[in-house]
């Protein structure tokens, strides 16, 4: 009996020995992983050095798919889509964004990502006449940025280039306004023109679109709503070009009245007893305050029954 009580016990020694050999072989890999990974990180940063931005990207991949696990994985993914944007490599950075917004969703340096998310996309614009899936991506991340992350560097430097897009978007709407323009496409080319008046009135291509707005109105006709532009660009923007331009379209001599006005006075219908306003001229001057009943004040105190018998309704 003793014998088989020994070898019961050895036996089931033996599990719990196999057991913490196989956790140490794992505890081993495991650094081997890390220490993989951490080389390969390092080898990344050493290519991003010498802007190598493709074998940096293929290295940072490397260093996250090593240990998925670790805190280093997120880090990587996001150094990778780095190193695309540094070489340019602007299609390939946009993948790897949104993988990362996928696979890591609420990572601290989540607000970097749509930074250079929105920052790529801007980067990416080459033509304004051509690129407007750039342009209103990058605008859509911005904006995003400024809500999500007001408090931010990034959401800062997101409405400065807001305001730039708005210029890009700006001239975009002047490019086909023109080719309209130019080819006598009048209402094409007016609904082109008040897009920028309307939407961009900010931007260096307001004062143009106002006068092509007076120059379309007054060729097709409509020469009242010509003299509304018109007057909109004078009262706004007297000292421009284009408003003496608008002029020469209503065979006018342009004479800017700019530092004509040599004195101001001032009138009045009556004035009061105890006012302490002296007008230049004045109608009447009363010997009293007497309480000046308006015209309009009848109506106050009018009554719909009064309304109803006066008409006979």
């Amino acid at each position: 009996m003793r014998l088989i009580t020994i070898i019961l016990i050895s036996l089931s020694l033996l599990p719990i020995s196999c057991s913490k050999e196989e956790k140490t072989i794992e505890i081993i890999e495991s650094k081997e992983i890390d220490l993989q990974m951490i080389d390969a990180y390092r080898e990344g940063m050493e290519a991003l050095e010498l802007q190598d931005g493709l074998t940096a990207a293929k290295k940072f991949t490397e260093a996250e798919l090593l240990f998925p696990q670790s805190v280093w994985a997120p880090r990587a993914a996001l150094m990778a889509a780095y190193a695309y944007f540094t070489n340019n490599y602007y299609s390939d950075t946009i993948y790897e964004i949104e993988r990362f917004l996928k696979t890591y969703p609420g990572h601290p340096r989540t607000d970097y990502a749509y930074y250079l998310l929105a920052v790529t996309y801007y980067n990416s614009i080459v033509d304004e006449s051509r690129d407007l899936d750039s342009i209103l991506n990058s605008k859509e991340y911005f904006e995003f940025l400024i809500d999500k992350y007001p408090n931010t560097d990034y959401a800062i430097d997101a409405k400065f280039k807001l305001e730039l897009i708005k210029e890009v978007l700006a001239s975009k709407e002047m490019y086909l306004a023109r080719y309209y323009f130019e080819r006598e496409k009048w209402i094409p080319a007016i609904n082109r023109f008040k897009t920028i008046v309307e939407n961009y009135d900010d931007t260096v291509f307001i004062e143009e679109a106002l006068h092509r707005l007076v120059e379309i109105h007054y060729k097709i006709g409509l020469k009242e709503e010509a003299k509304k532009y018109a007057y909109l660009l004078g009262y706004n923007y007297q000292s421009s070009k284009w408003y003496e331009n608008t002029y020469k379209v209503f065979n006018k001599k342009y004479e800017p009245t700019k530092n004509k006005i040599k004195d101001i006075k001032t009138a009045t219908l009556w004035k009061k007893k105890k006012s302490t306003f002296e007008p230049d001229f004045c109608a009447v001057k009363l010997p009293d305050n007497p309480w000046i009943v308006q015209p309009f004040e009848i109506y106050e105190e009018l009554r719909i029954e009064q309304i109803k018998k006066k008409h006979q309704i």
